[in-house]
């Protein structure tokens, strides 16, 4: 076998594990497998017609996200999220959101700012179009740009990572179309305050959006 039909070999793997964990991810948030729940490799093999070893890895991605428990000898049990763990994410998450939006209305250059502005009329216009692919891109790099101008590589770095956690369970809630005017409104409301370079109302509205997109999030999951 060459080096070139290995790699895509890899590739077709990779993208099949990532399928399989998006699926099974989906249920558990969704609460299609119960906390506790057995989930068994034969069944999602049988069900996708797949072999077991893309399921074996899907199974460890989703442990390490902490919504799976392996037990050995026993297999592998649903765990997902209780209202309390998502209580305590989106606590974390303000407390953080709250430094970078401090330092940002602080730091940010009229550059940073002009970017800012970009990213918010292209999700109004993604927004319009209920393009959702779009917008959570562009979601993406409007925090994206709100870190950086926070000055704090660190920061930035922590924020990042932990955003890459939360958008796990974002895409879902990007997905239902009567959510979306509202989101954008919060957005606008962020980008307006720091603009402005006012700190009290900066932290309002991301204090606001935080609320509300908690709200969501145990809508759409259906976190109990």
């Amino acid at each position: 076998m060459t080096g070139k039909s290995k790699k895509e070999k890899q590739v077709n793997e990779n993208t099949l594990t990532n399928e399989i964990a998006d699926i099974v991810r989906e249920r558990i948030l969704k609460g299609e497998y119960e906390i506790g729940e057995k989930i068994k490799e034969s069944s999602i093999a049988q069900e996708l017609n797949v072999s077991r070893t893309p399921i074996r890895e899907a199974f460890r991605m989703l442990e390490e996200e902490g919504l799976l428990d392996y037990l050995p000898n026993r297999g592998c049990y649903a765990k997902g999220f209780t209202k309390r763990d998502v209580s305590d994410i989106y606590t974390v998450r303000e407390a953080l959101e709250e430094i970078a939006m401090t330092w940002a209305c602080e730091r940010i250059t009229d550059e940073e700012i002009e970017k800012l502005e970009e990213q918010c009329e292209l999700m109004d216009f993604y927004t319009q179009k209920r393009d959702m692919d779009k917008i959570l891109s562009m979601n993406s790099t409007f925090h994206d740009i709100i870190y950086n101008s926070a000055g704090s590589r660190f920061l930035a770095q922590v924020l990042r990572s932990y955003k890459g956690y939360l958008d796990k369970t974002r895409k879902s809630v990007f997905y239902e179309e009567s959510f979306l005017d509202r989101i954008q409104e919060e957005h606008r409301a962020i980008f307006e305050a720091v603009k402005a370079r006012d700190t009290e109302r900066a932290l309002e509205a991301i204090r606001a959006h935080l609320s509300a997109s908690r709200e969501r999030t145990e809508a759409v999951w259906n976190i109990k």
